[in-house]
């Protein structure tokens, strides 16, 4: 019987010490560090002149990280600014309208043609009365009123033109040779972009997590050159037991510490959780099926100091207690 007592006792006591040990507070879990991965990739084939990193650098946002070429693209871009070069000079002439020496030499065209129409009216005057009288045939009469007809339709023409030199091109063409020169503008504006698209740079600050090209290699569309991790936002992927995951609220506060260095916590939130449990049969009837109900659950860290990097094994506690 005093046996039985003490063995009680016993039991009793080390329920208890394990109860105090249980934080409710609390929830953790251990997971290995994962960061948002970055393929970069040429939007066209292209042959790959160099390769400036390898894995394991530490790249900052825009760094140059792989050239490549393409034998046409510099003939191509040559090519349209030509064709840019000659639209522009095109719409200028039109713009600008006629020479100061065109229009004097029209001017003076003009002058001669008056002229010349003031002396066939003349010469038709003295016909017409020398007919009336005799002194001259019909067909002399009829060569002067067509030398005087000739003369006032060269007069009119050379007045038109005048005022046509003057005012210009029609503004229609002058639209149309505006239209010309933007679409030659756009048309090396895409050319340009294509140049620019060979040289590949890095779109986030992180580091280098795999080098796929060499140069002298051609690379497809699309098919990366290098792939860059984005260290400044590790995250990790822990898993919940059912029973805890009520006490875990997005936004919670949380805090990871990895194995070399239990005295340097590493500051996060829960910013996802599974909406489907994982590691369960499809239906969990009995005590010990749900207590196998694990729901995943992202909690995303701030390091600057790119201490957390990928595959790295972390211990996280998340605070039950928080609200976001």
């Amino acid at each position: 019987m005093t046996t039985r007592i003490i063995l009680f006792a016993a039991l009793a006591a080390a329920t208890l010490a394990a109860a105090c040990r249980t934080d409710r507070s609390a929830v953790e879990g251990t997971g290995t560090i994962e960061v948002v991965e970055v393929d970069i990739a040429p939007l066209t084939p292209a042959r790959v002149l160099k390769v400036w990193r390898v894995e394991g650098d530490t790249v900052r946002a825009g760094d140059t990280l792989v050239s490549l070429t393409q034998s046409t693209v510099a003939a191509e871009v040559d090519a349209r600014g030509a064709r840019v070069a000659s639209a522009e000079a095109q719409w200028r002439d039109l713009v600008a309208g006629a020479r100061p020496a065109e229009i004097a030499r029209a001017e003076s065209e003009l002058r001669a043609a008056e002229s010349e129409a003031t002396r066939t009216k003349q010469d038709l005057a003295r016909v017409t009365a020398l007919v009336q009288s005799g002194s001259v045939s019909a067909q002399q009469a009829d060569a002067a009123t067509n030398a005087a007809t000739a003369a006032n339709s060269r007069r009119e023409a050379l007045t038109e033109a005048l005022r046509l030199l003057k005012e210009g091109a029609r503004p229609e063409r002058v639209s149309a040779a505006r239209a010309e020169v933007q679409s030659a503008r756009a048309a090396l504006a895409a050319a340009e972009q294509t140049a620019s698209d060979l040289v590949l740079t890095s779109p986030v600050t992180g580091v280098v997590l795999l080098r796929n090209v060499e140069p002298g290699e051609v690379i497809g569309a699309g098919v990366s050159a290098m792939t860059i991790g984005e260290l400044a936002h590790p995250y990790v992927r822990i898993y919940v037991n059912q029973t805890l995951l009520p006490g875990v609220q997005l936004g919670a506060s949380a805090e990871g510490v990895l194995d070399g260095m239990l005295d340097r916590p590493f500051t996060g939130s829960v910013v996802a959780i599974n909406n489907k449990a994982e590691f369960t049969p499809r239906v969990a009837l009995t005590d010990e099926e749900r207590a196998d109900l694990m729901f995943g659950v992202k909690v995303a860290f701030r390091d600057s100091t790119h201490l957390l990097k990928p595959g790295l094994p972390i211990t996280v506690r998340i605070n039950t207690a928080s609200r976001p």
